[in-house]
């Protein structure tokens, strides 16, 4: 693609920009950012650029006649695969031509803007459903299937809840996970469970950040220091997080 002219630099550096933060948001990898970032300017006509991504912030430039950068803030983040796979399509049409920048901003718009998710009592009952299986794969006995269901699914319907009411993430999470401690001491000890241990392991797994420790290694692995690093220290929060309100119930077993 030719050079872009000087009015131009703008809406694709905002295209970047975008697409990168939509990406960063939802549960994409650093480097992957980074990539996609750099090869949209590159399809628009800027073959060199330059990013820095850290997981709360993008810092982007475009050399050209007039070099600039811009920075955008990443205050929240969540996981939600499907919005990192448009925006995947959207830069895979931008690099076969496909999309003027005028057109790529708009759809990336579009997807940053849409708050359609899973419906809470859909999570909820697929956090029940992944207790129930998490059981049986420890090993636990059948009879303990429906109580790792139960506290699971409250669980999570606790996390749910607690976020809305609390911003601070580390403290919905121990709030959830206490609610999954008490709720399974209280069914082995009025005869609806038998294996505890068990049960709590079984009905935290849906807390457990997956996500986050995958794309802290795979960051470090590709040479991404600062974003590995940080991210893994989300993910111990997360993880001590629901060990203290589970060793906060069992203190008391």
């Amino acid at each position: 693609m030719s050079q872009p002219v000087q009015g131009d630099y703008d809406e694709i550096i905002q295209v970047c920009l975008l697409a990168g933060k939509i990406m960063l948001q939802n549960g994409g990898e650093t480097y992957r950012v980074e990539d996609t970032m750099t090869r949209i300017a590159a399809s628009y006509g800027i073959p060199n650029s330059h990013s820095f991504v850290t997981p709360t912030g993008i810092l982007f430039a475009a050399d050209g006649s007039a070099p600039q950068a811009m920075l955008t803030r990443i205050s929240e983040r969540s996981t939600d695969l499907r919005k990192v796979t448009i925006v995947n399509d959207i830069s895979r049409k931008i690099a076969f031509g496909e999309l003027t920048a005028a057109e790529a901003c708009r759809l990336l718009q579009e997807v940053d803007a849409d708050r359609s998710a899973y419906p809470g009592w859909l999570k909820i009952g697929a956090a029940a459903l992944a207790s129930g299986c998490f059981l049986i794969m420890f090993k636990g006995v059948w009879s303990d299937v429906i109580p790792a269901v139960v506290t699971g699914g409250f669980g999570y319907m606790g996390l749910i809840y607690f976020h809305r009411w609390v911003t601070i993430k580390f403290f919905s999470e121990f709030l959830a996970s206490l609610v999954i401690g008490l709720l399974a001491f209280l069914l082995v000890t009025y005869g609806g469970g038998q294996d505890l241990d068990k049960i709590i392991t079984a009905s935290v797994m849906p807390l457990v950040p997956g996500l986050l420790i995958t794309n802290a290694v795979r960051d470090l692995m590709a040479g991404h220091l600062v974003s590995g690093l940080s991210k893994g220290a989300e993910a111990f929060l997360t993880a001590f997080a629901i060990g203290a309100g589970i060793a906060f119930v069992l203190s008391f077993y």
